[in-house]
């Protein structure tokens, strides 16, 4: 179903590792930094189980997981930690990021960011990649009750843009991210990362193979 079959949206909200920023091997290396520090293993089959989630919800899942003690809340100080430093070292948007969002906000449409990601991490983020200008508000994960795939932090953002669910449509890259739109009452299109390719995107709205997709299948 295209996104304009129930009317043009008034805002787009987009996710922000692997949408805006190329950064799920960078949470894989950050994540793999601090399992091992721990003596716990870490592979792609068991990030993929996270891709989309809190860190310290994922954490939660791997310190019962591998028996390892500090709290999930330190594990996820530290992550987000090293996930920070290399975003300032070497995180680079996503092709066409800034077009696209220059070229939305152009088109009348709001634009918030709506992350899993910790607010600090958010905001290195928009800082490193030059970001700030385009977003009317950015929302954490951890600023809500549930993270991803509940629809918590999708719904704050339509609370603080004062706009309905159904006027909001979602870009995501993850199962999760997918299901926590849907779940929210919203439109959602997929743009799957190299990390994302074999999720599951049953019962998206749209799917795209860039970013720069997006503004030709709203017009």
């Amino acid at each position: 179903m295209p996104p304009t079959d129930r009317g043009r949206p008034a805002a787009i909200i987009f996710d922000m590792d692997g949408v805006l920023i190329d950064s799920e091997p960078i949470g894989y290396e950050a994540m793999g930094l601090v399992m091992a520090r721990h003596g716990a293993p870490y592979d792609l089959a068991q990030n993929d189980e996270f891709v989309g989630r809190t860190s310290t919800e994922s954490f939660r899942i791997l310190r019962a997981r591998h028996g390892m003690r500090p709290a999930a809340e330190e594990l996820a100080r530290q992550f987000r930690e090293a996930k920070i430093r290399i975003v300032r070292e070497r995180g680079v948007p996503m092709a066409g990021v800034l077009g696209v969002l220059a070229g939305a906000r152009a088109a009348g449409y709001r634009l918030a960011l709506a992350s899993s990601a910790e607010r600090p991490v958010i905001e290195a983020t928009v800082e490193a990649l030059g970001l700030a200008p385009y977003f009317e508000l950015r929302v954490s994960g951890s600023e809500v009750g549930r993270g991803k795939p509940a629809p918590d932090v999708f719904l704050e953002t339509a609370r603080r843009l004062a706009l309905p669910p159904t006027r909001c449509l979602v870009v995501e890259d993850s199962h999760n991210g997918l299901l926590a739109a849907k779940a929210a009452g919203m439109r959602c299109i997929v743009v799957p990362c190299e990390a994302t390719l074999s999720h599951d995107f049953t019962g998206a709205d749209g799917r795209i193979a860039s970013l720069r997709e997006l503004l030709p299948l709203l017009s």
